[in-house]
Formats: C-alpha cells, structure tokens, sequence
C-alpha cells in the first residue's frame, strides 16, 4: 500500500491554513489542520477598560468585523444587564446581515467557484461557461460580485461610518439613529442587490426559490429555462457532476447559536432570535435548545499553555506556548459542545433554524460540500428578505430611541457573554470584569469550532474528519482539499491568536 505525506498550503482562504495529510492510495487516511499564526487578541485586551474591547476587536479580522462587534457589545450588555431599544437591534441586524451578504457572495464566486476553472476540468462539457463565469477578475460573477458586493457594505457606512473596523455599536445602543435619507439610501441598495441576485445568480423570482421546499422542487426549478446557466445554476450543476456532493461531509453535528436578535424580545435572558439556533445531534436526528455552559475548549493538541481536559470560556486561558512537538501543532484551540465535535456555517444556521429545503436536501444526503455551500447562497436570500424587514420596521418606528445611555454605577464587575452568527457560523465573546477591567476575554470563531485539532480524547476536528476518505487525483495538485475546505469559507485569522514544515505545496489557480 502506497503511503504518502504531504503539506498542503490552501490559499484563498483569510489567513494562513495548512493541513499535513496522510495518503494512501491516492485516498486520505489522516489530516491534521495547521494555523499557522499566532496573534493573541485575548491577550492584548487583558487589564484593558471593558469598552477598548468594542475598539480592539473588530479588527480580529478584516472581513468579519461587524459580526465581532456586535458578539463583544452583547457581552458587555449581558455583564450590565443592559437591553438595547428595539431600533438599535434593528440597525445591528441590517449591518450585520450586509456583511454576511457580502462575504457569502465573495466567498462563492471569488473563492470558491475560482477552482472549477482548474486545469483539471479542461475537458468537462461545462469549462467554457465556468471560464466565463468564473475565471478570476475577467469572469463574469467574479466581476459583477466585486461591483456588488462593494456596494452593499455601503450599508454599515451609513452608520457605522466605515467598513471594516467600524465601532458604531455601545452597550445601550448604537451611535448613529436611522432617518428618510438613510432609510431610502439602504432600501435602494437592498433593491439593487436583489434584482442583481435574481437576474444572475437565480435566474428567476427570489420568492420562488425560497418558497422550495424538497428536492424534487429544487431541481425541477433549476430545469427551467434560464436557470441552468445563472451562477447558482452552474455551481450546483458542476458541483454535482464532481461528486461534491458526496464528500466533505465531516462530524455529522451541527451548532447555531441563532440569527439575528428580535428587536422587540432582546433582553434577559438574552435568547430571542429571528432564526432559531441549537445543537443538532447528528446521532438521534434532534435539535436540541442550545446551552453556552456546555461549550469548552481543549488545548491538548494546541501551542498554548497546556491545562487538562476542556474549560469553559469564563475559565479558560490563551497563554502562548510554542514547542513543536509530534502531537502538538496548532496556534486554534479545539472548542467542543460537550463531548462532541460540532460543525457551524450556513448549512447549520439555516437546518437549525427550519429552512425547509436545506432540511429536505440534507434528510436526503446528508451534509456535503456542496450543500454547505449551496447553504451559503440560500442564506443570501434568507438575509435579503430579513434586511428588508429591518428597514421597513425602522421606518414604522422612525422616532424610537436609538440609544439609551446606560446609568454609571449599571458598569459594575461581572461577567457576560455576547453570541451571533457570523457570516461564518457561530462567533461567541466571553468576557469577566474585576476591578473594572477586563480580567479574562476569551473568543471562539467559526472556523475555531471547524478547523480544531484534536482534543484532549484525540477526537479530530471537524475538517480532520471531513477529508479522510477524500480521494486525491494528484497528491501534487490536490484540488479536492480546496473545494472540501472552502466550502467552508475559512478564516484563519480570527481563529489563531513561524512555522516551518517541510514539503509544501501550494496549488492553482
């Protein structure tokens, strides 16, 4: 039996990703996923005032931000005993679901769809309308996403100011009251970005498409004219001709910790959401109400000072403690829901929250790279119809209070933690105040949840366990790691806070 072990550098991806591969037989029997750089924000907030946090940690990522500022506010909020007026919320909801439209739109056709242009298809029916859809910076998605997505990110300058690295949201509120001018400016780039998303992306009415509800609907919606040669369309039609959906498929649990807060339910316990979240058990086929006491994190497998079994965020640590070694070999932590390895994205959002095709398509598969990334795009729908909803209740409660400045002595010591779904999956904040200042600040990232090593059990994380079994034409060229992993929209730099290795390869395009 032919055994082979490589390095693989992935790009396209925010940050640094390596995964170090067993292979044999041209099939993978073991993976270990890399980061590769440590950044240390949880150490950098430490004995910081507890509003710093709303500055500092937007800028965990370049990308994300919106979705880290919101997740660090609702932890200071929750530490107060602070409810938001309702118009707040809504101003949140509506920039937090432009970044993720944004992101998810970025990430399908200027990440993802960019390696079915590979070589490796030259002789596909299809090459030469993936080439002019998706060739980088000459096709026509990847075109047309760069121009529309610069324009929906317009929404949290209206504002926030800027974006990235806005700080527009405070305990109490949000800095910036909506008015007609904003309003109008919003609803017209919603407006656009729908019909763009149904023009090319669906080739058809965004309603019909979300009113789907099995899979038989789905591709006998896809079978009508025009619809096959819309982004979506050749991405689902090409995916499945390759068999992704067939692969990628990793731990079968799934974690959301609900989308979008109900503006006029937001306060304790902190639990009401327009989307609802919880742990599906992959095991028993049940949703489960989500209980945040039963997240923690591992560091057997991780260059962080070693402590045994998992800890809870309110008492764990992110202490640098780089000795390579044979079974360490990561800056992530190995976060868990329990005992189990969870995975979280669109494709959890969206089953948790009772998105009845995505749960028809996955009873029938399973999950799968390609339904995980099928996910994404449904959630632009999804988010699409829920900004809207946001902009229409602003305009029915355009004098409401924006802000309601919290009492001095309301900023006492305590703790609280701040939990959203990112464009990614679930992004948690878990900060303790002593002394009136931060004494523990503790971040668990999406691609922390899928991207972990090992834990202190030696349970691989969710992307170990996604690619054994992945059969790898050429281990020199292993474009199939790319479309498991980027089906995940990975972003390394919010989740490691240099590393030599050997043979590495880097791969096309």
């Amino acid at each position: 039996m032919a055994r082979m072990e490589v390095n693989v550098d992935l790009n396209r991806v925010e940050g640094d990703l390596e995964f170090r591969l067993a292979i044999e037989d041209n099939v993978v029997v073991e993976a270990r996923a890399v980061g590769t750089l440590y950044r240390g924000f949880e150490q950098i907030l430490l004995g910081r005032k507890p509003r710093d946090a709303l500055v500092i940690t937007p800028r965990v990522c370049g990308i994300c931000g919106t979705a880290h500022l919101y997740s660090g506010v609702l932890a200071l909020e929750q530490a107060w005993g602070l409810a938001p007026p309702p118009n707040a919320t809504r101003i949140r909801n509506l920039c937090l679901i432009a970044e993720g439209i944004q992101s998810d739109l970025r990430q399908s056709f200027l990440y993802f769809a960019v390696d079915f242009c590979h070589e490796r298809y030259a002789g596909h029916p299809l090459r030469d309308a993936l080439i002019a859809a998706f060739e980088p910076f000459r096709g026509w998605a990847h075109l047309e996403t760069l121009a529309r997505t610069r324009r929906v990110v317009e929404i949290v300058a209206h504002f926030g100011g800027q974006w990235p690295h806005s700080s527009y949201m405070l305990p109490g509120g949000v800095t910036t009251p909506a008015n007609p001018r904003r309003l109008v400016e919003c609803g017209t780039v919603l407006d656009e970005t729908r019909r763009w998303f149904e023009e090319r992306v669906l080739g058809g009415p965004m309603d019909e498409w979300l009113a789907l509800d099995s899979a038989d609907a789905l591709f006998a919606w896809m079978e009508r004219p025009g619809r096959g040669d819309a982004a979506l369309g050749l991405l689902t039609r090409f995916s499945r001709a390759i068999g992704l959906h067939r692969v990628g498929v990793g731990t079968p649990h799934m974690l959301s910790y609900g989308a979008w807060c109900d503006p006029e339910r937001w306060g304790p316990p902190f639990d009401a959401h327009l989307l609802p979240g919880g742990f599906h058990d992959g095991d028993s086929g049940r949703t489960e109400r989500l209980d945040q006491g039963r997240i923690n994190e591992h560091v057997r497998h991780s260059w962080f000072r070693p402590y045994p079994g998992g800890r809870h965020p309110y008492d764990g640590e992110t202490v640098p403690d780089y000795q390579p070694s044979a079974d360490r070999y990561t800056w992530a932590k190995a976060p868990r829901y329990g005992d189990r390895v969870v995975q979280t994205g669109p494709l959890a959002e969206l089953l948790i929250g009772g998105d009845a095709l995505i749960g028809a398509l996955h009873a029938a598969e399973g999950g799968s790279a390609w339904l995980r990334q099928f996910a994404r795009l449904r959630r632009v729908a999804v988010g699409l119809v829920q900004a809207r909803r946001m902009l229409d209740e602003l305009a029915t409660h355009l004098d409401d209070p924006h802000f309601l400045a919290p009492h001095p002595d309301a900023e006492a010591d305590g703790q609280g933690h701040g939990m959203v779904m990112a464009a990614r999956g679930a992004l948690g904040h878990w900060v303790r105040i002593e002394n009136g200042v931060i004494a523990k600040y503790q971040i668990i990232t999406p691609t922390a949840w899928n991207a972990s090593p090992r834990d202190s059990d030696d349970r691989p994380g969710h992307w170990e366990q996604s690619l054994v079994g992945l059969e790898v034409a050429d281990p020199d060229d292993p474009v199939e790691i790319g479309h498991v992993i980027r089906s995940h929209d990975p972003c390394l730099v919010c989740t490691v806070h240099m590393l030599d290795s050997g043979r590495r390869l880097r791969f096309a395009p």
